[in-house]
C-alpha cells in the first residue's frame, strides 16, 4: 500500500545534493588545498579567466602559423575580392527542371539543388542536358554556356564578370626610353 501523502512524508523527487565546501579542514577531504594541487597558475586566484588561445605566455598557435598571402579586405567574401567563393552546380543537374523553365538561383534552392542563396552559384559543364532552358546565375563556364545553348536555351549572368586588364607597369623597357618618346620618333 502506498504512505498516504501529507506534509510530514513530503520528500523531494530526487535527494538533493550539498554543495561541496572546500578548504574546511583535513577530514573533509578537500583540505589544506581545496582540491587545486600545489601552486602553478591553475592553483591561484582568478587562474580561470585567460581568454581562448592564450598560451600562458608562449607565442600561441595562430600566431605561429602564416596567413593566408594575398590582398583581401574585410567587407569581402569569404576572405577577400580575389578570393571570393561560388556554390558549384553542373548542367546535369538541371535535369530536375521542366522544358522552358527558367533557372535562378531561387528556383534552384526551391528544388534542393543548392541550399541558400547566400553565396553566388556558378554552372559548370559536368552532365548532359537535353532540356531548353533560360538560365540566370552569377558565373558560367565555358562548357556549360555551349551546352546550355546547344540544347536551344538562353544564358544571362545576374552579374558581369570582371574583365581582366594588363596592368601598365613603369619602367618596363630598356634603361633610359620613354615610351612617349618611342611613339613621336615613328
Amino acid at each position: 500500500m502506498a504512505e498516504q501523502l501529507n506534509l510530514s512524508s513530503l520528500k523531494p523527487a530526487q535527494a538533493r545534493k550539498d554543495r561541496k565546501r572546500v578548504g574546511r579542514g583535513l577530514g573533509s577531504g578537500k583540505g589544506r588545498y581545496s582540491g587545486r594541487g600545489i601552486k602553478g597558475q591553475k592553483s591561484r586566484a582568478g587562474s580561470h579567466k585567460m581568454r581562448v588561445g592564450f598560451a600562458g605566455g608562449q607565442m600561441p598557435i595562430y600566431m605561429r602559423l602564416g596567413k593566408q598571402r594575398g590582398a583581401t579586405s574585410k567587407d569581402a567574401m569569404p576572405i577577400g575580392p580575389f578570393r571570393t567563393s561560388t556554390v558549384p552546380v553542373n548542367v546535369g543537374s538541371l535535369d530536375a527542371f521542366d522544358d522552358g523553365a527558367e533557372v535562378t538561383p531561387e528556383t534552384l534552392v526551391e528544388r534542393g539543388v543548392i541550399k541558400n542563396t547566400k553565396t553566388d552559384v556558378k554552372l559548370l559543364g559536368n552532365g548532359e542536358l537535353k532540356k531548353k532552358l533560360t538560365v540566370r546565375v552569377h558565373a558560367i563556364s565555358a562548357t556549360a554556356r555551349e551546352k546550355v545553348e546547344a540544347a536551344g536555351g538562353t544564358v544571362s549572368l545576374l552579374r558581369e564578370p570582371k574583365v581582366k586588364g594588363k596592368t601598365k607597369r613603369q619602367g618596363s623597357g630598356p634603361k633610359g626610353s620613354d615610351p612617349a618618346q618611342e611613339t613621336e620618333e615613328e
